[in-house]
């Protein structure tokens, strides 16, 4: 098991270095921009607040997707990260370009908690409100790759966000089908 883990390491820390070794100008300032955006869920809580402006299926579809944020939350940052405790990726010594840097964490890398919170709401959103599905999934796999553009997360941190993220909507949706509907 250790020489598993010890190759996925090796495999982690070769994708973190090709995307920092990666020249991309034209990109890099959109993702710093989203990446910060995303920080404390504030696009997600923007999205759910707009959708519960709507009576019906939107306003269900934010409350389901606001909960599922709070629970990927806390899983990723009060549990997975003291749990873990995987060091922030050196971006300097990847030489992750200057251009594409936001403020390094404090806490720990594994999971990303940007990556599990978007994709909680946006599973959460997505499957109680159908056609939300596939333009907040891009927008999930953009927050998570932002992530690892600007250096502050290996691949494998957002792999294990964007699962906890799942786990976290599942968990959401199946508490809120569980509870009876308002008439």
């Amino acid at each position: 098991m250790a020489a598993v883990l010890s190759d996925l390491r090796a495999i982690d820390g070769a994708l973190y270095a090709a995307v920092a070794a990666t020249p991309t100008p034209a990109l890099d300032r959109a993702l710093r921009r989203l990446s910060h955006t995303a920080d404390h869920s504030k696009i997600s809580l923007a999205v759910a607040a707009g959708l519960s402006l709507l009576p019906g299926r939107p306003r269900r579809a934010a409350a389901a997707g606001v909960a599922s944020v709070a629970l990927a939350s806390a899983a990723a940052n009060l549990f997975g990260k003291r749990v873990v405790r995987r060091r922030r990726p050196d971006r300097e010594k990847a030489q992750v370009a200057v251009d594409r840097h936001v403020p390094m964490p404090e806490s720990a890398s594994f999971p990303s908690g940007h990556t599990a919170s978007a994709t909680a709401f946006a599973t959460a959103v997505g499957v109680a409100l159908p056609p939300a599905a596939a333009p907040l999934g891009a927008l999930a796999l953009a927050v998570g790759y932002s992530r690892v553009h600007t250096g502050v997360h290996y691949p494998g941190d957002v792999a294990a966000g964007a699962l906890l993220g799942f786990t976290a909507a599942a968990a959401t949706l199946t508490a809120v089908r569980a509870w009876p509907r308002p008439r």
